[in-house]
């Protein structure tokens, strides 16, 4: 699993020490092991977990910005998780309304010995953001206006909005509520993976 997450890690930009490495592909592992009776994730296959969960994550490291981040919807803690290892200077807030997930996210945080995630259950537009954060991040979650209507309340003045999209989202970018802006739309490139995927950036518009 090692050598398949370094070959995939070639065909990105991203240098990741061993130590790193070794946590993505243990994280791998609590996954499979408990996705059997707890259903965390449709995909089965380890190896297709590091593609499409691991790599799927990771690629957009270089384009967040700040060091608090909150994981809305983080599921079985993507891309939270991947992140918080790649990210080791950052803070990671992984909200999630299921017990049964967060219960699960607390025991990779205790098995990978991972000091900069928070594992929170709680309604994303319940959980009070005190202090707020630099930046607000969803994969596969909602469409952009709800993501916008549930979680406007959790990022700071200058804070983001990152969402994770396949294909570029163009009739959600026009129907963004008012007092919100696309900052940037970047693709991305995922080793191994079929398929379209962007980051969206939006940022509260500077006339509202």
């Amino acid at each position: 699993m090692i050598n398949t997450l370094s070959r995939l890690l070639s065909g990105t930009p991203l240098s990741l020490s061993d130590q790193q490495k070794q946590q993505l592909v243990d994280y791998v592992a609590l996954l499979h092991k408990w996705n059997k009776a707890y259903n965390l994730t449709s995909v089965r296959d380890p190896e297709q977990m590091l593609v499409r969960h691991i790599l799927d994550s990771i690629v957009v490291s270089p384009y967040l910005q700040g060091e608090r981040f909150i994981d809305v919807g983080t599921g079985p803690g993507l891309p939270g998780i991947p992140l918080a290892i790649v990210m080791p200077q950052a803070h990671f807030t992984l909200l999630d309304s299921l017990g049964k997930r967060v219960r699960f996210l607390r025991q990779v945080q205790h098995e990978l010995g991972l000091a900069n995630i928070t594992p929170v259950q709680s309604r994303v537009e319940a959980f009070p953001a005190v202090p707020p954060f630099d930046g607000v991040i969803s994969r596969a979650f909602a469409s952009l206006s709800d993501m916008l209507s549930w979680c406007h309340h959790l990022p700071g003045g200058q804070g983001r909005f990152y969402a994770l999209k396949g294909v570029l989202p163009t009739e959600e970018l026009t129907a963004l509520p008012a007092g919100f802006a696309l900052e940037q739309s970047h693709p991305l490139q995922v080793p191994g993976l079929d398929g379209e995927r962007h980051l969206v950036i939006l940022r509260r518009d500077a006339a509202h």
